[in-house]
């Protein structure tokens, strides 16, 4: 593949996730030495691998399935096949004391229920099909429609709540069209009648997915490796300040580098362009001169939402073999619980495995303002109070925050975005946003691996992809089929990058958004 003619331009990375280390790989692999800055000392964002005292935990489970033939090629070539294991999807969803299968099998989940409960379950499913709910505008009217208020009451709403922090009536249609397309009970009972292996026609029904062996961070320690051999730099604890500009775009990035020892220095890096997975806002808000005021304010309009996990080690008899059980019921915090030992046994250690609690908050809020003694301390008397390991069998416990997890749709966040793209594309059209919060995007990482390699043909090239088109379309990727030629490239400017390549994140449909006392 042909590089640009002439001289290497002077290319800073920003963010050392998997969309910032696929742009700095891409660059390095065709000639071009990049700079990556991480303001965190480890590489991967969210995807990264967490270690602590042998036991390594991955922050939100990241399941190596995808449908761009590109990303899958990549993934390989930077990871030997033998760093892959081949690992069976179980997710089951824990509510009123039992565990259902999910995707949902009626004869398991009616059995769980009871006669009782089941024949409600059905004349609700019945009731729905009749006389659908009038607004099925939001997450609880579309679901209820096509699972009936019941199913939808056990098996949607809590988690779902949990995990946004708002109501589920204001969380827009959209999200639930495409996180569970093309699941309906219909679905679910022929799915469960006639099974089919390698399911992926519908989202939730994926029976298997690769991993690599001591989590998704060993992807991203050895693609930083591999920039560095190719004559890249990966900079770690380097938070970056200001970005200098002129009528042209930016010049140089101000950066400040914590050092082990001693006070921290700051350089200034010349930049002839710049790929930036840091959030959207922080972007905007860092430039210097600084952006218009209606820019910065529609910076400050987005929102995330913040991600802990308190991870326990427990007797191996004490763990599951699920991926991750979803916990259903409202009395305890917890949104979910995985088995890091069910992902791969190389991420655990003899006769013992580790569980990652895991709470969906806001940064600043009193889960995440507590002392990790006192998190280990909830977790271990939630994991007693739900009847899944007895407190006496934790052996100890650790608390990881990650910050800035999820970008939020609230209501009216398209249009912020668009002000910010238009105001980017404009002033400094250098600038290349990527990533899920480089564009606040809720991306999957094979998406925001697709938006850096898009971008470095975009700066080498002159391709003019629109890389603003990959990620939010009408299916999620895994029930979409690859599109043609390379899985991407071969999409030209101002279009889709292809149908089935995202996932969406709620939109929130009124109101503001709730803020939960400290």
């Amino acid at each position: 593949m042909p590089t640009r003619p002439g001289p290497h331009p002077e290319v800073v990375v920003i963010g050392a996730g998997p969309a910032g280390l696929t742009a700095a790989h891409e660059l390095t692999r065709r000639g071009v030495p990049a700079t990556v800055l991480e303001a965190d000392t480890v590489v991967g964002g969210i995807s990264r691998t967490v270690e602590r005292e042998g036991w390594r935990f991955d922050i939100g489970g990241h399941r190596f399935f995808t449908k761009v033939p590109a990303v899958e090629r990549w993934w390989h070539e930077v990871l030997p096949d033998e760093d892959f294991l081949s690992r069976p999807r179980m997710s089951r969803i824990l509510y009123a004391g039992k565990l259902f299968d999910y995707p949902l099998r009626p004869l398991n989940a009616l059995t769980n229920l009871g006669v009782v409960e089941a024949v409600r379950s059905v004349a609700s499913y019945v009731k729905a099909r009749i006389r659908p709910p009038r607004d099925q505008s939001h997450f609880e009217g579309w679901v209820s429609a096509r699972f009936g208020d019941r199913l939808y009451r056990i098996f949607f709403k809590t988690y779902t709540e949990k995990v946004w922090g708002m109501p589920a009536t204001d969380i827009q249609a959209d999200w639930a069209a495409q996180r569970i397309k093309n699941l309906s009970l219909g679905t679910a009972i022929r799915n469960a009648l006639f099974p089919q292996r390698g399911q992926t026609e519908v989202t939730t029904l994926i029976d298997r997915f690769q991993y690599p062996r001591t989590g998704p961070g060993l992807m991203w320690e050895r693609a930083t490796e591999q920039v560095r051999g190719a004559g890249g730099a990966v900079l770690l604890g380097a938070r970056v300040i200001r970005l200098l500009r002129d009528e042209d775009g930016v010049t140089a990035v101000e950066v400040r580098t914590a050092r082990p020892a001693g006070p921290s220095t700051r350089d200034v890096l010349p930049a002839d362009d710049v790929v930036s997975s840091m959030p959207l806002p922080e972007l905007v808000l860092a430039m210097d001169p600084p952006a218009p005021e209606h820019v910065q304010a529609a910076a400050r309009a987005l929102s995330h939402r913040d991600f802990l996990t308190v991870a326990l080690v427990v007797p191996e008899e004490c763990g599951f073999p699920d991926n991750w059980i979803y916990v259903h019921q409202p009395e305890v915090r917890v949104g979910r619980i995985q088995n890091f030992g069910s992902w791969s046994p190389y991420m655990v250690k003899d006769g013992w495995t580790c569980l990652g609690l895991e709470y969906f908050v806001d940064e600043g809020d009193d889960l995440w303002e507590s002392r990790d003694e006192d998190l280990v301390a909830l977790a271990t008397r939630e994991l007693d109070q739900l009847g899944l390991v007895p407190t006496a069998a934790v052996e100890r416990g650790f608390a990881v925050r990650m910050p800035k997890a999820y970008p939020v749709y609230d209501e009216g966040y398209d249009r912020q975005v668009e002000v910010i793209r238009a105001w980017l594309a404009a002033e400094v059209p250098n600038v290349h946003p990527v990533g899920r919060n480089g564009m606040h995007r809720y991306n999957n990482a094979d998406h925001s691996m697709v938006t850096a390699m898009l971008t470095v043909e975009n700066i080498l090239d002159d391709a003019g992809h629109d890389v603003w088109s990959v990620n939010v379309e009408e299916d999620y990727h895994e029930s979409g089929g690859a599109p043609a030629g390379e899985g991407w490239a071969a999409v030209p400017a101002g279009t889709r990058a292809a149908a089935g390549t995202g996932r969406s994140a709620p939109v929130r449909s009124r109101g503001p958004r709730p803020v939960r006392a400290a």
